[in-house]
């Protein structure tokens, strides 16, 4: 680990109020005296703040330019300076935040002088890097900052956090240290081989799998839905030609998000927004109506159409009820349908139709009978986004699609790729070690998958790992982070 002193602006890049310049290292103090007019940082109390000016190092005191205002000294900014003292930081190690009037200019200036005293430019995610190498936190925890950043949810919020206080790592931990035990003990069989006695009751050593086998299988399956929280959930708006996807869209944004028109085939591309229910995201796409055309461009839209369907968790497919024949809508949905596709079929501009018509429900199921629609599990929804009838109804049923992919309430739940993969390697090493055992393999092979579950479990908390995937890993940090 590098120890020189490195800084960076914390805050975003724009006018604002305020900006914050984070510097850590050994030198902070030193490098930050250098520049700052006010109480002498090497002296001052951890966690505390102090009123002074940045100027330029390699001028004169401030005093000076109080007193003779004709003085070459330049003051860069009035600014408030934050000491921190190692290890009780975030990076553990010293280190010093420097807060001044919000202008991007101002923020370049500041870190020159630092950068001309000692410091140099923190690399992307290099102050989370340096707490995790010091101890401070392990890499699920550095992961889980960067998603607590990113978080545009209340859920997204609640898990990243959940993460950061080490929820994964506490979920593993103890499993793996009473593998470890077992471990340790399987190795020193190999030191009384030809004796040929058993240290490790594998008897014992099953039960524990199975533990550790049930556990990992839970974190698994949590991956669905905390990849939903993460990322959103993406729900494809599909139709015919004017079927009233873009009035829809409208309406369950509450604003003119995408143009509505009579005129069949309007919408040539897809359209993407966020709308947020009950704490999660879900990804909005309006797109090309679904038919057959002789349009160049149009066609580009319905091949774009059918890619989004086919990266989607939710089709919400809608039909005009007051079309007579449903058989095209029918062979549309039964085009676009897997298995793990969530279907909502809405029946859309109902406010047109006079009550005693309303029999186009029955019409549609019975075209429809060979398909099973309604045994497969879909979902029927009459609406009128015109009205805003059953709007609110459409909701709920996209809100219960990700209650129903959270196991239990307080589990943890995983949300990013890396541990999904770890832990699916993981369970496979696991389940090779129960093969294994049951196959009365000899020890030095027991042992070999045995390092193996134990380096996988070791990957997600970063007791296992390599340079290049901690590269990789904060490398898509923001800097100053």
């Amino acid at each position: 680990m590098n120890h020189d002193t490195i800084c960076a602006l914390a805050t975003a890049n724009g006018i604002g109020a305020i900006g914050i310049i984070r510097i850590s290292g050994e030198e902070s103090f030193e490098i930050v005296n250098r520049v700052f007019q006010g109480k002498n940082l090497e002296k001052a109390d951890s966690h505390t703040v102090h009123y002074g000016y940045i100027v330029d190092s390699e001028l004169e005191a401030i005093d000076a330019k109080i007193q003779n205002p004709k003085s070459k000294i330049e003051i860069i900014d009035e600014v408030m300076v934050s000491v921190f003292k190692g290890p009780k930081t975030f990076t553990a190690e010293d280190s010093v935040e420097i807060s001044f009037h919000g202008s991007p200019h101002i923020a370049k200036k500041i870190l020159e002088v630092l950068i001309k005293n000692g410091s140099r430019m923190a690399k992307a995610g290099e102050f989370t890097m340096r707490a995790f190498m010091n101890g401070r936190i392990d890499l699920s925890q550095a992961e889980s900052i960067a998603d607590l950043i990113a978080s545009e949810n209340e859920a997204s919020r609640k898990v990243a956090l959940n993460q950061l206080k080490g929820g994964i790592t506490n979920e593993i931990s103890f499993l793996r240290t009473d593998l470890l035990n077992f471990v340790s003990l399987i190795e020193l069989e190999l030191d009384f081989a030809e004796e040929d006695v058993e240290f490790a009751d594998r008897s014992a050593l099953n039960q524990l799998l199975d533990k550790i086998e049930t556990k990992l299988n839970s974190l698994i399956e949590s991956f669905q839905y905390g990849n939903a929280i993460k990322n959103g959930t993406a729900v494809a708006i599909i139709g015919k030609p004017n079927a009233g996807k873009s009035t829809l869209l409208n309406a369950l944004l509450k604003e003119e998000r995408a143009i509505v028109s009579n005129i069949a085939g309007t919408t040539r591309d897809t359209i993407e927004e966020i709308l947020h229910i009950k704490g999660h995201a879900f990804r909005l796409i309006d797109t090309a109506g679904l038919r057959e055309t002789v349009d160049e461009i149009e066609a580009i839209g319905v091949k774009k159409a059918r890619e989004k369907v086919e990266n989607a968790n939710i089709l919400v497919y809608l039909a005009d009820a007051a079309t007579k024949d449903f058989s095209e809508d029918i062979e549309m949905i039964k085009s676009l349908q897997r298995e793990d596709l969530k279907t909502i079929i809405c029946f859309t501009k109902i406010d047109k139709l006079q009550f005693e018509n309303l029999s186009f429900e029955e019409n549609f199921k019975s075209q429809s009978a060979n398909f099973q629609l309604l045994a497969s599990g879909f979902h029927i929804l009459n609406i009128s986004a015109v009205e805003n009838q059953n709007i609110q109804e459409l909701k709920d049923e996209l809100s219960s699609y990700v209650d129903k992919l959270q196991t239990s309430e307080g589990n943890v739940v995983i949300t990013n790729q890396r541990h999904y993969e770890a832990l699916g390697k993981s369970l496979e090493a696991v389940e090779k070690v129960k093969e294994a055992i049951a196959t009365q393999i000899s020890t030095e092979l027991l042992a070999y998958e045995l390092r193996n579950a134990l380096e996988y479990l070791g990957e997600i908390s970063g007791e296992v790992t390599n340079d290049e995937v901690l590269g990789n890993i904060f490398s898509k940090f923001c800097i100053g982070k």
